[in-house]
């Protein structure tokens, strides 16, 4: 049995023996209607069970209806094949701060390189952009109301949240280095993430002041873990006096355990591991991954009322905003001495 069709505003119009723009006027509190007549297209309302689209009011009225939450994180990368993880954690979070504000929040996981959908939304949080950021550059260059949670690299004027990830990168390299780790090699992304250039930024100081060269492995994000099991795997056979890793995406960071545990390296007593986002894949991982609590929840707060602020104070656009609480460590048993 089908469901029965929503009454429209031209049901109602009909109903009321009127045309649809003057309930819509009526409804919406725009422009003159008689009271009588405002009366009568009430009570048609009422009787067909009208209720108004918020969105398509806003988007005649010009007013802010919807956001969305943008990745172009593969789902391999930024959820996993339980499609939880690091883009889900924000979107909940998103959503029932979206909600608070009067706002819709619409998902749009993009893969690298694919199409930009041509979705009608009030403004736009992108998580974590690339250096070269298509859909981005398109919000950007059509005047669009956009907020990064995570900076965009080289495009500092960009409203964003700044997730401190130099900081989050040396928080990591210390913590290898005071549990014994005196070979440590870095495994990020090939995309220019913000976070990826700031924790390469943070690993090569941190080699020339030890004296040593640093080891930095670039995977495709497509890869997922399988990527970083396979890089691993060469890693610790062509530098065999590694015995910590950095693997920034926690996806690699579960492919290098796995190539660990075929090697026959035992974790931590021969290799450390840790990675940065403490989610799922941390949490569950054997041994459970050290790894750092980003706050993403203030994070995703943060980006939903600063990007609530600039719908409504379209002139005042603010600069990227560091987050008031500062990552921190959570010590697991794949670092632990």
């Amino acid at each position: 049995m089908k469901n029965p069709r929503r009454p429209t505003i031209v049901d109602v119009a009909k109903t009321a023996g009127v045309a649809p723009s003057t309930v819509s006027n009526a409804l919406g509190g725009k422009g003159y209607v008689d009271v009588k007549t405002r009366a009568r297209i009430l009570k048609a309302a009422k009787a067909l069970g009208y209720r108004p689209n918020r969105y398509a009011q806003g988007l005649r009225t010009g007013g802010p209806t919807a956001i969305a939450l943008v990745s172009s994180m593969p789902l391999g990368v930024s959820g996993g094949s339980s499609k939880l993880g690091f883009f889900m954690e924000l979107a909940a979070v998103a959503a029932e701060e979206a909600i608070r504000h009067g706002l819709a929040l619409i998902l749009i996981p993009l893969q690298i390189g694919g199409k930009v959908p041509a979705i009608e939304v009030s403004g736009t949080l992108v998580v974590e952009p690339m250096v070269e950021d298509p859909f981005l550059e398109s919000l950007v260059e059509g005047n669009q109301p956009v907020v990064c949670l995570g900076k965009w690299s080289g495009h500092d004027a960009v409203p964003a949240i700044d997730l401190m990830s130099g900081y989050t990168a040396e928080l990591l390299l210390d913590h290898l280095r005071d549990t014994g780790a005196k070979r440590i090699a870095v495994i990020i992304g090939d995309t220019g993430r913000t976070s990826y250039v700031e924790t390469e930024e943070a690993y090569r100081r941190f080699c020339a002041e030890a004296g040593v060269d640093p080891i930095v492995l670039r995977l495709r994000e497509t890869g997922g873990e399988l990527a970083g099991q396979i890089a691993a795997t060469e890693l610790f056979q062509t530098h065999p006096d590694v015995d910590g890793v950095l693997a920034l995406v926690d996806a690699f960071a579960s492919g290098v355990v796995q190539a660990a545990e075929a090697l026959g390296l035992a974790i931590p007593d021969r290799v450390r591991i840790v990675t940065r986002y403490d989610g799922p894949r941390a949490r569950t991982a054997n041994p459970p991954l050290t790894a750092v609590n980003l706050h993403l929840e203030e994070v995703t707060r943060m980006g939903v009322e600063l990007l609530n602020r600039i719908l409504h104070t379209p002139n005042q656009t603010p600069p990227a905003m560091r987050m008031p609480i500062k990552p921190e460590l959570v010590v697991r048993r794949s670092s632990r001495a």
